[in-house]
């Protein structure tokens, strides 16, 4: 287990989602909205920190994409790059570069990767049998075929997986194949064709070395990892297409194929920390410190179906590299599922179902800080959870508007009104204040011993607990009472609300920046964002006291109700199929 202590930096990525269509909640509560309030956190805590992402672009979802709309593989992916960059943006995805596998510097990176591996003896050839179609006459990529699942008899299944299953096989295990190009009613046969391969049981030892040291990891993503370096087999990295990256090879049997897009996805976090470095110092090698220096953490935010690709196989390539870090720990999440209020079942969000919620569609209903509130509170963190509507309403409005954002605008609204717009000079502290203050440190201690652990959930309970105790305190002084009896009483209550109220704008701009945003404005308080190159520690700064005699802002209502009506015409808009 490695002592994080002993990093000066962190590097944090997120998977790329495919750019040909719109990124969805599902996508959000995995592995973008965890990065991001991990990123956060850092960045208000001063630690230097970089997030990066962007779109997977190749691959043969896009080439069918523009097959079946029929345009051109390059207009797909800009429509859904622009999209998804705009929703993440808007949701508060804090990215430091979100970039583009379609970029010629991805091209130069995952060359100069695939060879060092040949180059390295980690990559050989040999003759493999692909499904062709006579109609066409070129060989089709594994999306290009359906068929009966050889393992559970879905008959809609993948050239190499089972969406109902999830089994993984090989292309030509197939039963009963056929096409899935649009005007292609030929009947697919098997043919030679010479294709890569990355040698992964050569990496056995040092991956399983590797994974021995690092018991903290979730069990999760430990159980598939080991499953899979238990049993390493060598993969096929290149496929017959010609949409992707050009394999750097003079051999003519690589005309007309391309690097695989699991190949070159998981590169793209080194292409865009490249662009970012050219970008932000215009400096080429800046990226390096990031991938090439062990005193830089690396950490992967990823959905349980991308474990095996970041714990096993990019692993594995980075090894044969010879001088990049590995990840210091891959955070996997499990699916968000769908609750169909029709049924009153759990089902599996897809797009042929039509019940996926976009992000697209999400943020024209709500404000971001409803969204992020709801997906952190539900985090498929050690098992599938599920969206559904009436919880969604009651969590919302039960924790975050009644518990949290009740107490702030009280505390406040009597405070300027009562003090002069002014955190008022306390009186003689009596022992349910000093324990009121006393358990503010604590608190915030344990929201972030919870976020350092990657229990997002956890660490949004501890926050509304905070402002469950604030709200017990509040009651019990009765300062709306006091007021009118015992001004001093009501100064110290309103001076201790003060303080909690201060806290709770630090310790919520991880999950809710929004908020915490309007209301650093309201008490004239800093909320640093330190990012790559660090900065004040502002987290830590929640548990120092708000001066009296602080000027304070009128207090705005940070988290509206949403209306119990207009939930029930949105969940039935979902039911309809409308809501991606």
């Amino acid at each position: 287990m490695s002592d994080v202590n002993a990093f000066r930096r962190t590097l944090v990525t997120s998977a790329l989602p495919y750019a040909n269509g719109h990124i969805h909640l599902g996508h959000i509560a995995g592995a973008y909205l965890p990065a991001d309030v991990y990123v956060r956190y850092k960045r208000l805590k001063g630690e230097k920190i970089l997030y990066i992402g962007g779109s997977d672009e190749y691959g043969v979802p896009i080439t069918l994409t523009a097959l079946k709309e029929g345009i051109t593989p390059k207009e797909v992916i800009d429509r859904y790059h622009t999209a998804n960059a705009d929703a993440f943006q808007r949701l508060g995805i804090s990215y430091d570069i979100y970039g583009r596998t379609s970029w010629d510097l991805h091209v130069d990176t995952t060359q100069a990767f695939f060879t060092k591996l040949y180059e390295g003896g980690y990559v050989f050839s040999q003759e493999m049998e692909i499904w062709y179609s006579p109609q066409l006459d070129k060989f089709l990529p594994d999306r290009y075929v359906k068929g009966t699942c050889p393992q559970c008899g879905y008959e809609e299944a993948n050239g190499d997986e089972c969406e109902s299953c999830g089994a993984q096989y090989a292309a030509k295990d197939l039963v009963r194949p056929r096409a899935n190009i649009p005007g292609d009613t030929s009947t697919p046969i098997l043919r030679q064709s010479k294709h890569w391969f990355l040698d992964l049981p050569k990496f056995t030892e040092r991956l399983k070395t590797w994974l021995d040291s690092h018991p903290e990891w979730r069990a999760n993503v430990r159980g598939i990892a080991y499953g899979w370096v238990n049993d390493l087999r060598a993969r096929c990295i290149t496929r017959d297409t010609d949409w992707g990256v050009p394999i750097p090879l003079e051999d003519p049997d690589a005309v007309g194929k391309r690097i695989y897009v699991w190949f070159d996805a998981p590169i793209g976090y080194v292409t865009n920390t490249r662009q970012w470095g050219i970008d932000r110092h215009s400096d080429e090698a800046a990226w390096q410190t990031w991938w090439k220096n062990p005193d830089t953490r690396l950490l992967h935010f990823i959905g349980k179906d991308n474990v095996p690709f970041h714990a096993v196989i990019f692993p594995a390539m980075l090894v044969g590299q010879g001088d990049y870090i590995l990840a210091d720990n891959v955070v996997g999440n499990e699916y968000l599922n769908i609750f169909n209020r029709q049924t009153g079942k759990e089902e599996k969000g897809s797009k042929s179902r039509g019940n996926m919620i976009s992000v697209k569609w999400a943020l024209e209903q709500f404000a971001p800080d409803v969204i992020r509130y709801y997906l952190c509170g539900i985090a498929p963190e050690s098992k599938d959870s599920s969206f559904d509507w009436d919880d969604f309403l009651l969590r919302y409005n039960g924790e975050l508007c009644d518990v949290v954002g009740n107490f702030v605008h009280r505390s406040l609204t009597m405070t300027v009104k009562n003090f002069d717009g002014k955190v008022p000079e306390p009186g003689t502290l009596d022992d349910e204040d000093n324990a009121m203050l006393a358990a503010i440190p604590e608190q915030v201690d344990a929201i972030a011993e919870a976020l350092e652990g990657f229990r997002f959930r956890q660490a949004l309970e501890r926050l509304i607990d905070l402002g469950r105790k604030a709200n017990v305190y509040f009651d019990a002084k009765a300062p709306w009472v006091t007021r009118k009896t015992d001004p001093v009483r009501t100064a110290t209550t309103l001076f201790v609300c003060c303080q909690i109220v201060k806290a709770l704008c630090h310790v919520m701009a991880p999950f809710l920046p929004d908020g915490a945003r309007t209301l650093s404005g309201v008490l004239g308080v800093a909320l640093p964002d330190g990012g790559p190159d660090g900065g004040p520690d502002g987290w830590n700064a929640a548990k120092e006291a708000l001066p009296a005699g602080s000027a304070l802002q009128p207090p705005q209502i940070l988290f509206p109700k949403l209306d119990k009506d207009r939930i029930a015409e949105l969940a039935e808009a979902h039911l309809r199929g409308e809501a991606y």
